[in-house]
């Protein structure tokens, strides 16, 4: 005879599914410490080297007719790294002073200049491209990639001038206001100083 009271045997959670949930915590786990790691070292410094990364190029605006550059096919030259958005205000505002600068420095060809588009969409930024006249070599941040390597949290416009070594000696935080500004702070780096 059974007591209706009594309750019936617990049975637990698997063995096959208390490890998949403890592997799939530890990942996760390993994920946000990463996450904060990369955080806490902030963003690059002057002084660092830059690590070699592509950046694909729009049609119309390749290098020397390749559609992607390398940071490493840049080596032996000044290369300003500009991080910019056609939804950007105060990119727009340095926007011919950096191709003015850009046009004084091309025909030597010791300085390159870059631009990054930031989060935005391929029409968007091909009309800021027009509309500013921009001639210098320039591409889309595909999935935030080269951001990250640069540990960029502050928004556009960034600018990063690295020198011939691949050293990056100068960043600019928010727009540049002249030409004159662009062309005092390459100027040394050019000199090797």
């Amino acid at each position: 005879m059974t007591d209706s009271t009594t309750p019936a045997p617990r049975r637990g959670v698997p063995l096959w599914a208390q490890i998949l949930i403890w592997v799939f915590l530890i990942g996760l786990l390993a994920i946000v410490a990463m996450g904060l790691r990369r955080a806490q070292q902030g963003t690059v410094q002057p002084g660092q080297k830059i690590e070699n990364f592509a950046l694909p190029l729009y049609s119309g605006y390749e290098l020397d007719g390749k559609n992607e550059i390398k940071m490493e096919d840049l080596r032996g030259k000044v290369v300003v790294l500009n991080f910019w958005a056609s939804w950007c205000k105060p990119c727009e505002g340095e926007a011919a002073d950096l191709e003015e600068a850009w046009r004084s420095y091309q025909e030597s060809g010791q300085v390159i200049f870059l631009g990054v588009d930031y989060v935005d969409t391929e029409p968007e930024a091909r009309s800021y491209l027009s509309k500013f006249e921009i001639s210098y070599p320039n591409g889309p941040d595909l999935g935030t990639r080269i951001s990250q390597l640069f540990n960029r949290n502050l928004g556009v416009p960034e600018t990063y001038i690295i020198d011939r070594e691949g050293v990056l000696r100068y960043i600019k935080i928010g727009p540049f206001l002249s030409v004159q500004e662009v062309q005092s702070v390459i100027a040394p780096i050019l000199n090797g100083d």
